[in-house]
């Protein structure tokens, strides 16, 4: 069989193989209790239906790519100064593994109460989410740069800026984006957690309200439309991660 056919035939196998068994472990609980996957889609159409996915979906994305873009913007350059400065590593590193092992849920209770109910609790939540997997990711990515590619940038007279971008940025490149990957996750994670307890919108809030209502069916819906666009969203970190690898003539890339 052909290897195109392969690729498309085994994810397609595997999808059709979990719905046969969701639906035969469903068939033991009441639809109520337990939808089977037709309920699920039919769910998904009442909520397109009622014109009320798409403004969920946006204001998660929103939320997602606001705190995702301020995090990385203030992870990465932090870590590169970490990175290359080992007296501030030594002096900021107790902090951070300090704060580090506190789990963004432990955060809600006063993001709500600092924040209030909205869009700037659940911001803040996967601020957090994503902040020390960048951190550490370019820290660690730093570290491993050969010192030698620096005392050839030195004897050439190479200017730190060009230091900077031809050779820090590229040799860190495939240790940031591990980081970066990380983080993409565990911030879609937190915010659908951080939308159950801190938001009046989004697909957090979608599942709960849903839950307050006893449609597990939507619940399942909700569960669903996460699941699908956590695989969008890595899909898309992947294919610009691989077009960089290919800008500057990589072959490493993780996808």
């Amino acid at each position: 069989m052909p290897d195109k056919v392969l690729k498309v035939a085994i994810p397609v196998s595997a999808v059709a193989a979990f719905l046969l068994l969701w639906h035969a472990a469903a068939s033991f609980y009441p639809l109520e209790q337990f939808p089977r996957p037709l309920q699920v889609a039919l769910a998904i159409v009442e909520l397109v239906k009622a014109g009320r996915l798409a403004g969920d979906i946006g204001i998660s994305l929103f939320r997602l790519v606001v705190a995702y873009s301020a995090a990385v913007c203030c992870a990465v350059p932090m870590g590169i100064l970490l990175g290359r400065c080992p007296a501030c590593l030594r002096g900021i590193d107790p902090l951070v593994q300090l704060l580090r092992p506190i789990s963004p849920i432990a955060w809600f209770p006063l993001a709500v109460l600092w924040f209030g109910i909205g869009n700037a609790p659940a911001i803040f939540i996967i601020f957090i989410a994503s902040f020390f997997p960048v951190l550490m990711g370019t820290v660690g990515a730093i570290k491993t740069i050969p010192e030698s590619y620096y005392k050839v940038s030195r004897n050439f007279g190479a200017k730190p800026s060009l230091v900077m971008v031809s050779i820090i940025i590229p040799a860190a490149f495939p240790g940031i984006m591990t980081g970066l990957r990380i983080a993409l996750g565990t911030a879609w994670i937190h915010l659908v957690a951080g939308e159950m307890l801190g938001a009046d919108s989004g697909l957090g809030f979608l599942i709960i309200d849903a839950r307050n209502f006893l449609r597990t069916d939507l619940i399942m819906a909700g569960m669903i439309l996460v699941g699908m666009l956590g695989l969008i969203l890595n899909s898309l970190i992947s294919l610009a991660e691989n077009l960089i690898n290919r800008q500057w003539g990589m072959t490493g890339g993780a996808a």
